[in-house]
């Protein structure tokens, strides 16, 4: 059958492409190999958060007493845990199939292959193959958990993030290898339900792509929460224990060894780009992704290539956005829509950790602001300060904003603290705005709010703290 486009692949990506491309007036199809929704729905942003909410509401049993409030016999059902997070994931995934009827998308399910320009094969589960046209083929098939040549994941000894999210039982010990957002999150819902955490980090700080004073209050929480937190230090070999594993790890003073039940490598993705046929029809590549433009066109007329298989941030809302812009810029193209879309800004993509606290940052690092050449301003308020989070017993973390001197352009912001993945977006809003910190302190905030705390860092900023 013959389509103006096919999507391979159906995450948030994917499927959101799809959905655009239907209401552009494209006869429209979509190939998924596993599960509408893609890894993002399945197994990564929506159960996961299902699993962190089991460990918030863990945390609030534990600490009752400071509430007024007095628990007693309370335990954790690990597999009902997991049992909730899997039905989450399961909710989403139909949500999905519904919105492919309600748009008339095809679902053509199977794994599929270029095999010429406008033709694709697609294998479903029981071998048999169909042969599909288009004239425009978007590829968004995501990315897998990057596993090192020296820590294979093999599914017992050491896990990657979908065995972590599906464990039969809770471990009693866990090494997290690497601490961006995945190693991060696992470490705190582990570490919460009970398992004993050993962070290992080659860097020389956690969630190092944020800023230092992120990474500075992060470690500090999580060792108070009894996490060990080793930075400039790799696992160069895991071996099989009587009882579970033991991690030779090396530091900056030596080489040690760790025992735990399991190894958890969160030290990246890789994206999956081997097995579509992008060889046959000479489409590029480099270091492991594919070169699309501003439009997401690849060098071959007619593919184009989406999410995290493209560079640029591997985030969910990055993918979506990126499969809006391929579409209408394709739309346009084929005068089905009015006017050609903007690139994406990512300097302006809002990246979010929903560990507790939660992390929350967009634009420059204090660091990355300087070395840019910037004069910067820069306010911070703790949330200690604060009545929405005093009142809500969760006083950890600030808000850090940064600003140019010279001109009051907002550079940055940076948060860590309660809900602060909902307030990063007024950041970005602004900064696509071109505001300058004078429109934010003109604009009037509702108190009692953890978000009021980015007005009050920006006062702090040019000197008018009013509550600190």
């Amino acid at each position: 059958m013959a389509y103006d486009v096919i999507v391979i692949g159906s995450g948030p990506g994917g499927y959101v492409a799809a959905i655009r491309a239907s209401q552009l007036g494209f006869k429209t199809a979509i190939v998924e190999k596993e599960s509408l929704g893609g890894i993002c729905l399945n197994w990564g942003c929506i159960p996961t958060k299902a699993l962190l909410k089991s460990a918030q509401v863990v945390e609030y049993i534990n600490h009752s007493k400071d509430y007024g409030v007095t628990v007693e016999g309370s335990t954790v059902d690990f597999p009902a845990v997991i049992k909730r997070s899997r039905g989450a994931a399961d909710k989403m995934s139909k949500g999905v199939q519904f919105l492919m009827k309600k748009n008339k998308i095809d679902v053509i399910m199977g794994t599929a292959k270029l095999v010429a320009k406008g033709k694709i094969e697609v294998t479903d589960k029981d071998g048999k193959v169909s042969a599909q046209e288009a004239k425009h083929i978007i590829l968004a098939t995501g990315a897998r958990s990057r596993e090192l040549p020296n820590l294979k994941i093999d599914g017992k000894n050491v896990i990657g993030y979908r065995q972590a999210m599906n464990l039969p039982t809770q471990p009693k010990s866990m090494i997290v290898v690497g601490s961006g957002a995945i190693g991060v999150e696992f470490a705190y819902f582990y570490a919460t339900l009970g398992t004993k955490v050993t962070i290992v980090e080659f860097m020389p700080r956690i969630v190092p792509v944020e800023d230092e004073d992120i990474s500075k209050e992060l470690e500090k929480i999580y060792k108070k929460k009894g996490i060990e937190v080793m930075t400039n230090a790799s696992v160069e070999a895991v071996e099989g224990a009587k009882n579970g594993v033991k991690a030779k790890v090396k530091t900056a003073t030596g080489e040690v060894t760790l025992e735990a039940d399991v190894v958890l490598s969160a030290v990246g993705i890789s994206a999956n780009i081997e097995g579509l046929g992008l060889e046959t029809l000479g489409v590029k590549t480099d270091k492991g992704k594919v070169t699309v433009d501003a439009f997401y066109n690849t060098n071959v007329a007619g593919i184009y290539a989406i999410g995290d298989m493209v560079p640029g941030q591997a985030l969910a809302h990055v993918a979506s956005k990126e499969a809006i812009v391929c579409v209408e810029a394709i739309a346009y193209a084929e005068k089905k829509y009015n006017h050609k879309p903007h690139p994406i800004d990512y300097n302006n993509v809002p990246g979010c950790t929903y560990c507790t606290p939660e992390i929350a940052s967009v634009g420059y690092t204090e660091k990355a602001a300087k070395e840019a050449g910037y004069e910067v301003k820069v306010g911070k308020f703790p949330f200690s300060a604060s009545g929405k989070a005093v009142g809500a017993g969760a006083t950890e973390g600030f808000v850090k904003v940064i600003f140019d001197a010279k001109y009051g352009e907002w550079l940055g912001t940076h948060m860590i603290g309660m809900n602060v993945t909902e307030a990063i977006v007024q950041t970005v809003t602004a900064r696509t705005l071109e505001t300058t910190y004078m429109e934010v302190l003109n604009s009037i905030h509702p108190h009692p709010t953890m978000s009021e705390s980015v007005k009050d860092a920006i006062e702090v900023a040019y000197g008018e703290a009013i509550h600190l």
